[in-house]
């Protein structure tokens, strides 16, 4: 798998490839006789072009890396692909019909293409180069690093032909029912993978077709766009069996997830800011505890350094309210923080009847368990600040939350073996779904998804998490988005618990 791993050198080695090149045809300098692929699709305008000096402002050579392979079947016969990223590190591809020798060229291998005299055309929905003879490729090396970029069906969808023709990684992948023994990839399928959704074809007479419908995998294949009713839409064709990677992490119901809070309320922060969650089945606090733990990590807050007891670590830098009494129905919100229970500090409406599982005054009592008592659990700006929630009050370094949100990136946050640890979410993965290796806690790995700081400050934003989570799936099928909503003193709960926003559960 190592040529699916993203290699963020592998644009040095690329752009190195042909020794001597010039730097650049930027006016004022030497024309270099090599032009990026970027700048090559961008010629086409809707008709075909004839590839000439002038039409290539005096380049005429391609040099980039073959990411097509033949052996599966399951790409369009005797069409090569390759990428480059010689334009400002744009990562672009092109199709070169080139016949029966197509599959003579292997992924990684690096080659310069003479395309002067040349046309380049969309046909059958491919951006492609026409009329190139083998007499005009040279292959100058093998086995070079393969930059498959890490994305997501939303980018794809939105900006389908900048990833026309270039090798994408679409992770933890799955399908919107539970796949049974036997199903296989075959056909036209349907992939979720918390952003959207994306076509995967797989010709019935490939080598791929039988493999198996995973739960969650990772698909790293060509992509392709078609035209329908005027509606640009990209697909992704996976070219060998090791294209698609069973992702085998264990992915749980959390019984509890974060879908709002209000940090930074207007006016005094002490004992005024509160956290918003929803039930993903009926709880009874009283025979089922949580708790809530927040961390702050100013450079100020105590003990300083890695947090050595992680979540545990307590004094300013983590504080813990146990969930020990009331209910919460399936699907409904209810809420953890400051005893005063208003919706937007001093002087604003009051909230108290909504579902308050815990009103706690953390300014002027100490956390439950551990945490000292302060007049700001959650940071307004500067370092990074979360909220996990734990089934149970025991909390150790080596609890994993049931959900889990940061905001912001700054402080002494992992090192050493010590860190906050995550769950796998919509944000984080215990498991590196790329790598395979372990990353536990936040910011190590890819766990690097983080909310940003309002701004500015003391204004009265409610963050909105709104997304989608199945239930049966056991998974995120719309990763949540933060939407900061401004408050006023006279705003209601109905305000905070509006449907368009927070996110949905669904069975």
């Amino acid at each position: 798998m190592k040529n699916k791993f993203i290699k963020w050198f592998g644009f040095a080695l690329l752009l190195a490839t042909v020794a001597g090149c010039a730097e650049s045809n930027y006016p004022g300098g030497e024309i270099s006789p090599y032009i990026g692929i970027y700048d090559v699709r961008n010629l086409y305008k809707g008709s075909a072009v004839n590839l000439n000096l002038e039409t290539l402002e005096g380049s005429s050579n391609l040099s980039a890396t073959v990411i097509s392979d033949h052996s599966g079947g399951n790409l369009p016969a005797g069409m090569l692909f390759v990428q480059d990223a010689r334009r400002l590190g744009f990562l672009r591809g092109l199709a070169i019909p080139v016949g029966d020798i197509a599959k003579d060229f292997k992924p990684g291998d690096s080659v310069l293409i003479n395309i002067e005299g040349t046309v380049l055309n969309r046909v059958d929905d491919i951006l492609q180069i026409q009329n190139v003879t083998k007499e005009k490729i040279t292959k100058v090396a093998s086995q070079r690093p393969i930059y498959a970029t890490l994305t997501n069906s939303a980018k794809i969808a939105a900006r389908p032909y900048d990833y026309e023709s270039t090798l994408v990684a679409i992770v933890k992948g799955g399908y919107e029912y539970t796949p049974e023994p036997g199903q296989v990839i075959s056909g036209d399928q349907t992939i979720n993978d918390g952003f959207g959704t994306i076509t995967v074809k797989t010709e019935a007479s490939s080598t791929l077709a039988n493999l198996p419908q995973y739960t969650m995998a990772n698909y790293y294949g060509i992509v392709f766009t078609q035209t329908q009713a005027d509606t640009v839409l990209a697909y992704q064709r996976l070219r060998v069996p090791n294209d698609l990677v069973e992702l085998k992490s264990v992915y749980k119901v959390p019984k509890i997830i974060i879908t709002g809070w209000n940090n930074d309320p207007k006016g005094s922060d002490s004992n005024n800011e509160y956290m918003q969650f929803m039930a993903t089945e009926d709880i009874d606090f009283a025979v089922t505890p949580f708790s809530v733990v927040t961390t702050n990590n100013a450079n100020a807050s105590t003990p300083t350094g890695f947090p050595q007891k992680g979540w545990a670590t307590g004094g300013i830098r983590t504080y813990k309210i146990n969930l020990t009494k009331g209910t919460a129905k399936k699907g409904t919100l209810f809420y953890v923080g400051g005893s005063n229970g208003l919706i937007l500090s001093t002087g604003s409406t009051s909230i108290k009847h909504a579902n308050w599982i815990a009103a706690y005054n953390y300014a002027s009592n100490d956390g439950q368990g551990f945490g000292t008592k302060n007049a700001n659990l959650l940071a307004n700006s500067g370092n990074a600040y979360g909220i996990a929630v734990f089934q149970g009050t025991d909390v150790t370094e080596k609890s994993i939350p049931e959900d889990v949100i940061f905001v912001a990136t700054g402080g002494s946050l992992v090192g050493n073996g010590f860190g906050y640890r995550i769950a796998n979410t919509d944000f984080y993965d215990i498991i590196n779904p790329i790598t395979l290796k372990e990353q536990p806690f936040y910011r190590s790995g890819t766990n690097t998804n983080n909310i940003t700081y309002n701004t500015p400050s003391d204004a009265g934003f409610f963050n909105y998490m709104g997304g989608e989570y199945n239930i049966k799936l056991k998974r995120w099928t719309k990763a949540r988005v933060k939407n900061a909503y401004q408050l006023q003193k006279e705003s209601t709960l109905e305000e905070i618990e509006n449907p368009e926003f927070t996110t949905k559960l669904v069975q």
